[in-house]
């Protein structure tokens, strides 16, 4: 593209000169050129940047498309718990990222390897804000606002799967290690330039790194913690009706629009064709998930289920966000109808284990990511398969493995659960003082 600008500078200022019935020397010409070439190239870099913040401000918007859906479709009693933790999430993702986070995952390996560390804290590098950084995509400080705001999304994936029954400080104690420390350091295996990287694992914008790590998360979670009280009796599911089904919609709509940044935004630059074609390929998987999810709800419960839907647009979501760059519009459909079939499947089967998952965080997040970085390697471009399948199983043994550590360790200390009388009688009054919707009668 630079070739080409300058091509077409040179013929311009040719054009111009001769008309002109100006003489001018090479030297001249070619400083002309050259001063015009890099203008350009600070136009490009300034509007590659503000694709970038747009993006950030798209997938910070994503904290508020969770606490929606989590608020939604959680019980009235625990909305004010629900909104406390989805508040404090993006809070601790963005300082912890600062403090040790974004090193961790971009540590500058000399070579591919499997832990490197860049330090505590921020520090500007040459460079950093112009168009010598990141080749000319964005600045250093967008960099990090960015990826920050993936960092935060990991950990209100589990949010939602542990809802109703966590100890508050149980659960921000958890975010505090798994954002800061457990999320980064599998991420900088590939998007660091880690082993993964080395080893053809191909993730474009998050399936795995960021959706199953938080999955996997989610699923260790419900696992110590255990089903809310009366959800299994006698070999039945009880349904515990949510607060609200219109915030769960809202919820939803706003995820698919924080998308178009998480996954456009994850081009890293503005370039017209590749960010279309990866906005595309979103939204046609999200609406493809969306009909997996009504097909295979309607099968499974006899009803047009709305819940399914809506997760299924989500489960759409997640599934094409490995390949969102590499799986042509076509395919993309596909991948999206399949994960909105088994994101339902996967809701049902944790039913039957007594995994208690309030809003189907590991159904959508965990079980679509694995989906999703599969399908990279069967219906993308030129992509093996097999290293996408070494890169589920690696990250997900440690994410799960790290996980599950945390809370048993927790359990063991300090509790992670609330008492059956707070339970029952609802978070909000019993750790927040109000309650989340009141109705005054004068």
């Amino acid at each position: 593209m630079i070739e080409m600008n300058e091509k077409l500078i040179t013929t311009v200022a040719e054009v111009i000169d001769a008309t002109a019935g100006m003489e001018v020397t090479a030297d001249t010409l070619a400083l002309q050129t050259a001063e015009l070439s890099a203008q350009i190239g600070e136009a490009v870099f300034t509007a590659n940047n503000a694709w970038m913040m747009l993006a950030t401000a798209l997938v910070f918007i994503m904290h508020l498309g969770f606490a929606g859906v989590e608020a939604g479709f959680g019980q009235a009693k625990n909305t004010v718990n629900i909104l406390f933790k989805n508040t404090l999430t993006p809070v601790i993702g963005i300082i912890t990222y600062y403090i040790v986070g974004f090193n961790l995952m971009y540590p500058g390996f000399d070579e591919p390897g499997w832990f490197g560390f860049a330090g505590f804290f921020l520090s500007l590098p040459e460079g950093g804000n112009t168009v010598d950084y990141a080749g000319g995509g964005y600045t250093y400080w967008t960099d990090f606002l960015f990826q920050a705001m993936f960092a935060a999304t990991a950990a209100t994936i589990v949010s939602g799967a542990v809802a109703e029954r966590i100890k508050i400080n149980a659960y921000l104690i958890f975010t505090v290690i798994f954002v800061g420390i457990v999320y980064p350091l599998i991420g900088s295996w590939k998007w660091g330039g880690g082993a993964l990287d080395a080893m053809g694992f191909y993730d474009f914008a998050g399936s795995t790194l960021v959706h199953s790590v938080g999955g996997w998360g989610a699923l260790a979670g419900i696992i110590v913690l255990g089903p809310r009280l009366g959800k299994y009796v006698d070999g039945k599911v009880i349904d515990k009706p949510g607060s609200s089904v219109p915030l769960a919609v809202i919820g939803v709509f706003l995820l698919w629009l924080g998308w178009f940044g998480f996954n456009g935004g994850s081009v890293l630059s503005a370039d017209p064709g590749l960010t279309s074609f990866v906005l595309v390929t979103t939204c046609l998987a999200a609406s493809a998930g969306a009909v997996g999810g009504l097909v295979m709800g309607y099968i499974v419960f006899k009803r047009l289920d709305l819940g399914m839907v809506l997760n299924g647009i989500l489960a759409g979501l997640v599934g094409i966000t490995a390949g969102a760059d590499v799986i042509e519009p076509g395919w993309a459909l596909v991948v999206g109808f399949v994960a909105g079939l088994i994101v339902v499947l996967s809701a049902i089967t944790l039913d039957k284990f007594l995994l208690d998952d309030v809003v189907g965080a590991v159904s959508v997040h965990l079980t679509c990511g694995i989906w999703g970085t599969l399908a990279v390697g069967i219906f993308g471009n030129d992509m093996p398969f097999m290293p996408q399948l070494y890169g589920v199983l690696i990250c997900g043994a440690t994410a799960f493995g790290s996980a599950l550590i945390l809370f048993y360790a927790m359990k063991a200390t300090m509790g992670i659960r609330v008492s059956a009388e707070h339970e029952k009688s609802g978070l909000d009054s019993q750790e927040h003082g109000i309650r989340g919707y009141t109705i005054i009668y004068e």
